[in-house]
């Protein structure tokens, strides 16, 4: 069970083992190890949420024998394929990332998750066999069995996140160990690690996260297209199926939200406090929506009297803990913390009225909207759903700070001694900019490829213009 170092004062112990590490870099570090995060989660999203939607879109084949969903299966298998390759890069770099900038927070921890990341790895190598496999499969063995391929697909891009995400939640929870009076690591359980009571609430955030990230993008491209006048049933069918699955799992993210964040109420006070920037302990503690904080004043919000009370402990008069809880040195960055806070509430809740238009009109007419600005919103959303997707790991990470490991380890005591990490943070943005260049050029390149015949016998004659 996870251990409370609050009250059984190891903390102390730990805080006395681990002195820090005299490292001047230590911003660049983190702001490196930031933009490994920044590049691969997008990746992540699509690897867990894709491969969903392109075998739910040859289920439609199957079922129907209609080729033109044949050839938007096959097309998106083939993008699949080019992140997945890209993911596996990205990834790859993050691992390596860990033991060369955090080589204290692995010696120390390193026993406590490596199970998870070791099945991670399981589940990364099943993934990418079964990919192999499906993508090459095509036209080579029957439509039933190359169906049956892609599903551990899905099942090994579900598997293996939850195992990162597991840590992750291990992080902000941390348990399955026990510290001596030397601050050392014994009687290590990694299932009562994993088992903690943050992974459940990110694991199905991070899920629909994905479907929102993976489904409006994807929306956004053939949205784009309509506007420019390409109107032909291929580009129909290729946006309404992403763009269904975005909009179902849009509400239900305003829902799973809520839960995460009377989690992050229960466990993590503090940050919570750094969400609404509440500087001082307050009983029926007031919501205040929107705005910008800069230095320690909100500029621009709206408050709403004990509202935050109300939705962190469903209690309008219930006690919400300050940053004044804790010493100044365990506090995060307050302003960057806030502020990413409202731009991932603000966007989801933008996203999730554009659900609800979409399956309002889909319901009562069998149709999307044929409105010129339903997709506009539609190729916005793409981004601003990105956009909301960082944002909300900044909240998640930042909010954590000073902690690797909540009140356990400071990043300061986990960082390299390592000196040069400006010229590897520059190095990797580097690699980063050239691995952008490569996608974009072969997403294009596939982009630009002829719709294959039997698409176009299929959709010949439904270019009436409607959408």
């Amino acid at each position: 069970m996870p251990i409370d170092f609050a009250t059984t004062g190891l903390i102390e112990f730990a805080r006395a083992a681990l002195p820090g590490v005299d490292q001047p870099y230590l911003f660049e570090a983190r702001q490196m190890q930031a933009l490994s995060l920044a590049v691969h989660i997008p990746l992540v999203c699509f690897g867990v949420a894709f491969p969903a939607m392109v075998l739910y879109m040859e289920g439609l084949y199957v079922r129907t024998g209609d080729p033109l969903y044949k050839v938007i299966a096959k097309r998106w298998s083939k993008v699949m394929l080019i992140l997945f390759a890209v993911g596996a890069v990205t990834g790859t770099i993050l691992s390596f990332e860990l033991g060369l900038l955090w080589p204290e927070f692995m010696e120390r921890f390193g026993e406590v998750f490596g199970m998870a990341f070791a099945l991670e790895g399981v589940a990364f190598f099943l993934e990418a066999i079964f990919i192999a496999i499906y993508v090459y499969g095509w036209d080579r063995i029957s439509p039933r069995a190359h169906l049956l391929t892609g599903i551990p697909v899905v099942i090994a891009g579900f598997t293996g996140s939850l195992m990162v995400i597991g840590v992750n939640g291990w992080m902000n929870d941390p348990g399955g160990f026990e510290l001596d009076s030397d601050g050392n690591v014994t009687g290590v359980n990694p299932f009562a690690a994993f088992v903690n009571s943050n992974v459940w609430h990110e694991w199905v955030h991070m899920y629909l996260a994905g479907f929102l990230v993976a489904g409006f993008i994807v929306a956004g491209v053939y949205a784009f297209s309509w506007l420019r006048g390409h109107r032909d049933r291929f580009r129909q069918v290729a946006m309404v199926v992403p763009l269904t699955f975005a909009c179902l799992a849009a509400p239900i993210q305003v829902v799973v939200g809520d839960w995460a964040g009377r989690t992050v109420a229960e466990e993590q006070p503090t940050k919570l406090a750094a969400f609404e920037g509440l500087e001082q302990t307050t009983r029926g503690a007031d919501l205040r929506l929107g705005g910008i904080m800069i230095g320690d004043e909100i500029y621009g919000s709206v408050s709403i009297p004990d509202g935050l009370s109300l939705l962190a402990h469903h209690d309008p008069n219930a006690e919400v803990e300050g940053l004044n809880a804790v010493p100044a040195d365990e506090r995060p960055p307050v302003p960057v913390v806030r502020n990413a806070f409202q731009v991932m509430i603000g966007i989801g809740t933008g996203l999730a009225l554009l659900a609800v238009v979409y399956l309002v009109t889909a319901v009562r007419r069998g149709r999307p909207p044929r409105s010129k600005w339903f997709y506009i919103a539609v190729v916005a959303a793409g981004p601003a759903a990105l956009v909301a997707l960082i944002a909300g790991w900044i909240v998640t990470e930042v909010g954590r700070q000073p902690w690797i490991v909540y009140r356990v380890m400071r990043v300061s005591e986990a960082v390299t001694g390592a000196e040069g990490i400006p010229v590897g943070y520059a190095t990797l943005a580097l690699v980063y900019a050239a691995l952008a260049v490569i996608v974009l050029y072969l997403l294009r390149r596939l982009a630009h490829r002829p719709i294959e015949l039997e698409a176009e016998s299929a959709a010949r004659g439904v270019d009436d213009g409607s959408g």
